[in-house]
This record gives C-alpha cells, sequence and structure tokens, in this order.
C-alpha cells in the first residue's frame, strides 16, 4: 500500500512530520539491523546520515517489541536535554509509585492554541504512545521554518504513558483494575485526577485521545476509528469543530497515507458502507472526549485496529505493530494539519464556549447523544440557579470539584456550613453532571435552588 505521491506534496513540511512517518510499513521487513531516525523518517528506514537522535525500544527492536518504561524515561530525559523547545514535570504519581509525566513543546512564549495528547490511557493499548513520543521527539528536534512558526504558535502538550501501571502490567486498567477513561468525572484514580488538573490549568483547544480496539470482520474492521464528543452539553459548535477535526482532517490524513477509516461505535455494512447498529460511542460523561467537549475542548478519540490484517501480519508481529503506530501517526499528521489551518476558529470558538455559562439559559442533558436525542426524564429544561451542599458533601468533594475548576461558594470558615455552587460559571453544565441527583455519574446530590 504506498503512499500516494501528492501526499507529502499537499501538506506543509513540518505539519507532515507525523504523517511523513506513516506510511504503511511493508517494505522495511528486509532490514535487519535497528535503527535511529532523524526527524521526518519512516519507522525502519534506513539508517539517517549526521548525529544520531534519541530513538525509542520500539525503534530500535524496528517494531518488534513496545518501549520500556525504562527506555521512555530516557528517552524523554534525553529529548529535553537536546531541544530547548521541550520541558518536562511529573503531574502525579500512580499506585504503584510510578510518575505521571507531561511534556510540553513548544517556543516558550504564549501561543493562541493549545493542543493536548493524551496516549495510552488504556495500558494494553501501547501504539498511541509510540507514536506520542517519536511525535515528541520529531517536534523538538524539528529544524524547518514551517515547525518554527507552528510551535511559535501552537503550544503541543502529551501524557505519554497516562496508565503506567496498566502498561506495566499490559492491562486495560490501572493498578486497581479502575478504567480511567471512565473516570474523567469521579475523579477517584491518581491517573484521572493528574489529568484533570491538567486540563483545569492548560485549558487546552484541542484534546486527542490515542486508543485502539479490536475488529469485528467485515462490519467493524477498519485501520483506524475516530469520534468527537456526542454529549449533548458540548457547545454546538465546539462539536462542529471535533466533527471537523474527525471527518475533514483525521480521517482524510490515514485515507492520504494509504489506511482506511470510519466511526468509532459504528458497525457498517460492507457492501453499500451503510451504518448498521451502534455498538460504542454514546454521550456518557466520564468518557474523556465527551469531558473534553463539556469543558470546552475540541475533542477526540483514535482508536487504531489490534488485529493482523495480512497473513504476512499474523507471521510476523512487528509488521502488525509498525502498522498500528504508523497509522496513529498518519492520523496525527492530520490533527496537526487541522490546528495549524483552523487556529483562529478555534481559539474563538473554544474561548466564546467557556464565556456561555455566565450568559446561558437553556437546557442541561442528563442523557442522549447527537445521535441520540435526550428524553424529557433525561432534559432539565428548566435547570436550578446552583446546588446547596451539606458541610460533609462539600468535605466529601471540595476536592474533586477544585480539580474540575467548578467554583464553590463555602458557607463557614471553611466551608464548615456547607456550600454553594452556582450555575452561572464558565462549567456550567458540569456543575449539574456532578451534583444532580439524577445525573447518572453525580459525585453527591446537592440541593437544587430555584432562587439564588
Amino acid at each position: 500500500m504506498p503512499i500516494p505521491a501528492r501526499y507529502s506534496r499537499r501538506l506543509p513540511l513540518a505539519l507532515a512530520l507525523c504523517a511523513a512517518l506513516a506510511a504503511p510499513q511493508m517494505s522495511i521487513a528486509a532490514h535487519a539491523a535497528p535503527v535511529r531516525l532523524q526527524a521526518g523518517q519512516q519507522v525502519g528506514a534506513a539508517r539517517p546520515p549526521g548525529p544520531l537522535l534519541p530513538h525509542t525500544g520500539f525503534e530500535e527492536s524496528r517494531g518488534a517489541r513496545w518501549t520500556s518504561q525504562p527506555e521512555e524515561a530516557a528517552f524523554l530525559t534525553a529529548v529535553d536535554r537536546a531541544s530547548r523547545r521541550v520541558s518536562l514535570r511529573t503531574i502525579g504519581t500512580t499506585g504503584q509509585g510510578r510518575p505521571l509525566q507531561l511534556v510540553r513543546i513548544g517556543s516558550g512564549h504564549p501561543t493562541a492554541n493549545t493542543m493536548l495528547l493524551i496516549c495510552s490511557q488504556h495500558g494494553d493499548e501501547p501504539s498511541g504512545r509510540e507514536a506520542c513520543l517519536t511525535t515528541i521527539r520529531d517536534l523538538a528536534v524539528a529544524g524547518d521554518s514551517a515547525t518554527r512558526r507552528f510551535l511559535d504558535r501552537t503550544t503541543v502538550l502529551v501524557i505519554p504513558t497516562a496508565n503506567p501501571d496498566g502498561r506495566a502490567a499490559d492491562t486495560r486498567g490501572n493498578a486497581d483494575g479502575v478504567d480511567i477513561n471512565r473516570d474523567h468525572i469521579a475523579l477517584r484514580t491518581a491517573e484521572g485526577r493528574s489529568m484533570a488538573a491538567v486540563l483545569r490549568d492548560e485549558r487546552p483547544d484541542v484534546i486527542y485521545d490515542l486508543h485502539e480496539y479490536g475488529a469485528t470482520a467485515r462490519y467493524y474492521d477498519k485501520d483506524l476509528l475516530s469520534l468527537w464528543p456526542r454529549n449533548l452539553n458540548t457547545d454546538p459548535k465546539v462539536h462542529d469543530e471535533a466533527h471537523a477535526l474527525s471527518e475533514t482532517f483525521v480521517r482524510p490524513a490515514a485515507h492520504e497515507a494509504g489506511y482506511s477509516s470510519g466511526i468509532y461505535g459504528i458497525w457498517t455494512d460492507p457492501v453499500t458502507g451503510e451504518p448498521v447498529k451502534q455498538v460504542a460511542g454514546d454521550g456518557q460523561e466520564r468518557i474523556l472526549r465527551n469531558t473534553a467537549g463539556i469543558k470546552h475542548s475540541v475533542g477526540l478519540l483514535v482508536e487504531t485496529r489490534v488485529d493482523a490484517l495480512t497473513d504476512a501480519e499474523k507471521q510476523d508481529q512487528a509488521l502488525n505493530n509498525r502498522r498500528r503506530v504508523n497509522s496513529q501517526l498518519a492520523a496525527l499528521g492530520g490533527a496537526f494539519r487541522y490546528v495549524d489551518e483552523r487556529r483562529a476558529r478555534i481559539e474563538a470558538t473554544t474561548g466564546r464556549a467557556r464565556l456561555a455559562g455566565f450568559t446561558e439559559r437553556g437546557p442541561v442533558y442528563l442523557g442522549g447523544a447527537d445521535n441520540d436525542p435526550a428524553t424529557p426524564d433525561e432534559t432539565l429544561t428548566d435547570p436550578p440557579c446552583g446546588y446547596r451542599l451539606s458541610a460533609a458533601q462539600y468535605a466529601d468533594v471540595r476536592d474533586e470539584l477544585a480539580l474540575h475548576g467548578v467554583a464553590a461558594l463555602p458557607a463557614g470558615p471553611e466551608g464548615r456550613d456547607g456550600a454553594y455552587v452556582p450555575l452561572r460559571q464558565s462549567q456550567r453544565d458540569l456543575v449539574a453532571l456532578l451534583l444532580d441527583g439524577r445525573a447518572a455519574y453525580h459525585l453527591t446530590a446537592g440541593q437544587p435552588l430555584t432562587e439564588c
């Protein structure tokens, strides 16, 4: 499946760094020795001239194994030392004592847009992590003017391993068996809390979440699937931007690189391509792509196919692994192009959405999705003006409210008499999802107030 010649001409050079890495790897099996890459090279390409750059265990083995956590730590340290564009900090510690790392890539000056990549929330889905690691390096060391301009105007944040304990054990959940991609409301895990703090403090305009999935032959077997926030509390224009990110940029970039794509959660007829049924991808607010939309970020879930596509992949796991990583990189190239081409629209859209909660008077939805209208029982047609929390309730949830960036007004010293949480704030709809007893994943059932 060769990459079309027009692909490399159409994308700006620097913003195609990830996409340039993404050509399907069918010919590189002939290379026997591990290689080290310079920016923009394909996994498994011939050894480059000039200075060697930091490389991952995945690259060193040509995809025969995934990068170990000690290798990741050494890789990130080396990239940090090699580039003034990069800074590295620990944002939390897992239950088993592993650090959660946040990488910042940029010029160091304030930028119009912030893009956050969250990689491998599920520990047994490693391809997104590998794509994130090489992307960090390639953005850090690229010397072309287009990349410099991009990073002058864009801050790229990366959590390269969002679930280190799960990655070490090769399990979906964390050390306690919790699916952290179902913890973006309750924030009971160290991983979920660390990510929530990043969302609160950095207010990313785009949140890009990398996963993998198991295929169902003929109906659900694309190389790559993507899905935007379906939650009905997502600002309509933020929703439209996320839909455009998926359908106008990410999926076309995958197609141009020779990969098939579809919409996550939707089975399609193999002959007509028409939807058959929905098996996943609803609007529940605790999933990151939906939490992102509710928090006014352009969110996108991307999933690559784990299952072998060909007999060659069945016989050579490294070939399968490379295809999984390279399809992630192709899609990520489309996401960078989206940010670069629509940065003014993105900034205006997310900025307006963050202010809308101060004046909005419309309904709040406790269920439904953009393809599944909420029922009357799932709709707060006339939402309260706020929620009263008892002292015990406030003590129980105050930390979670703070991590979500929800403003609460304590009553009495340090909330000893409870607190009042108004809806009139940036996170208006989230307040109801957190504190209304009718919401599916509420933290506590506050007392709705109609007069404030």
